[in-house]
């Protein structure tokens, strides 16, 4: 009987959605009484009651009751009449809930169930989910990205620029950087690439060849140099100038011309730096960083814009674990590497004419030595043994891998090379620069000139 009426209950544990499918429920064996449960598939309806949890676990009790109290199978019907008179133990009560009964038991004076108590499904733990590794938020919103430095450095802003409102995290090494994007702890990655007065940052080029992850988009970022040193410091009291190396050389012409002839030694980021000078309270140190770094370490500005070129730029990569899919309805931009084992150089001229067939700009060629293979050896019997690098090539061009241009380049180039991998085809960066604040020196320069 309690089995029987448990079916009601597990017909609305498995009665979920019932759209096109058949479900599964649970069906009392041919037979008498029904001691255990078989699931069988029943066409789909158009509703179903509202499901309790509270309900299935009272029926779940009273099938194990059931189970545990007989023999399996069939009864005679002495057993079935002995056990209705004295031996039948009724459902326990789950969680202090009464079990259903029948109606026609329901005026019939029944023993005291035992108590079950089940641990709260609250309690338990939330199996992972890939949600909880890595959300798909919308752009911009709580992106976790990747930068490398301390916070305040230059790829901060860049980051930010990249992805507003992004959870910026700061790796302390380029490399790291990388990881965290690879085991999931960030969604994106946000590295320079180059500088227009330093050139190339061939170690993340490096990078990019080693790692499996994609170029889904850059930015361009101004870079505004600030001398910075502890409240209450004045320049002429300065020993020494601390900085990143490229920083350091972007800043020589204008130190000079502030006649700041102290040492200059480099550090890891601009940002560290100045962090570097603030934590240690160097009072005869400066360091060469950003306005947003002289606002978080409590330094003040001594000289604002000592870059020795306005226009100093820096150009950011957006990385991600998977592509993004290209589209011909803007300007889009492709990075692919290449190498071939035998022809060296030569390779170079066949693919600038597979791009200038098509007329497709080049903006970037870059090349690297190849890391497992650096040295050709070439015999000749009559001038001996040359040795010659082996390189690997870098190009940017502005062309959509949606375009057929692009395609049919790209066809050809792998025809004569040994290796050809696109690292990734992205939308251009095509906001406009922000005035750039002119530098110490051409001030310096304007404000002579006023004088003669």
């Amino acid at each position: 009987m309690e089995a029987a009426a448990a079916a009601p209950v597990l017909d609305a544990f498995f009665a979920g959605p019932r759209h096109h499918h058949h479900q599964l429920r649970p069906t009392a064996a041919a037979g008498g009484g029904c001691r255990s449960a078989r699931l069988q598939a029943q066409p789909s309806r158009a509703a179903a009651a509202p499901y309790a949890r509270a309900d299935w676990q009272a029926a779940c009790a009273i099938l194990a009751s059931n189970s545990s109290g007989g023999n399996g199978g069939s009864t005679s019907s002495a057993d079935a009449s002995n056990s209705n008179s004295s031996s039948k133990q009724p459902a326990p009560r789950v969680n202090g809930q009464e079990p259903p009964r029948p109606p026609a038991l329901e005026a019939t004076p029944a023993p005291v169930p035992a108590e079950l108590d089940l641990v709260p499904v609250s309690n338990l733990p939330r199996p992972l989910s890939i949600s909880d590794l890595s959300p798909a938020p919308m752009h911009g919103s709580q992106l976790r990205v990747a930068y490398q430095g301390v916070p305040g450095a230059y790829s901060e802003a860049a980051a930010a620029k990249a992805y507003p409102g992004c959870d910026a995290i700061p790796c302390d090494q380029f490399e790291v950087a990388f990881q965290a994007v690879e085991l999931w702890i960030a969604d994106r990655a946000v590295l320079p690439v180059e500088n227009s007065l330093g050139g190339s940052i061939h170690r993340n080029y490096d990078l990019l060849l080693r790692h499996r992850l994609h170029i889904v988009g850059e930015v361009q970022l101004p870079v505004h140099h600030c001398l910075l040193a502890l409240p209450g410091v004045r320049r002429e009291l300065l020993t020494r100038v601390i900085s990143h190396p490229q920083a350091l050389a972007q800043c020589e012409l204008t130190l000079n011309a502030m006649g700041l002839n102290v040492a200059r030694e480099a550090f890891d980021d601009t940002a560290g730096a100045a962090e570097h000078v603030a934590a240690g309270g160097l009072r005869d140190t400066a360091a060469i960083a950003s306005a947003r770094a002289a606002e978080l370490y409590g330094l003040q500005v001594l000289a604002d814009g000592i870059q020795d070129d306005a226009s100093n730029v820096t150009r950011f990569v957006m990385l991600a674990r998977e592509p993004i899919i290209p589209r011909t309805d803007r300007p889009f931009k492709t990075s692919i590497v290449f190498a071939h084992d035998n022809d060296g150089t030569s390779i170079l001229f066949k693919v600038l004419s597979a791009f200038a067939f098509r007329d497709i700009s080049l903006t970037k060629i870059e090349s690297r030595p190849h890391r497992h293979r650096p040295i050709r050896l070439v015999d000749d019997a009559n001038v001996g043994t040359a040795k010659h690098f082996e390189y690997m090539f870098y190009i940017d061009f502005q062309a959509s891998m949606a375009d057929v241009r692009a395609q049919n380049a790209l066809a050809e180039i792998q025809e004569f090379t040994s290796f050809l991998r696109v690292l990734g085809s992205y939308p251009m960066d095509m906001t406009p620069w922000d005035a750039a604040p002119s530098s110490w020196s051409s001030r310096v320069d304007n404000s002579s000139s006023q004088h003669l």
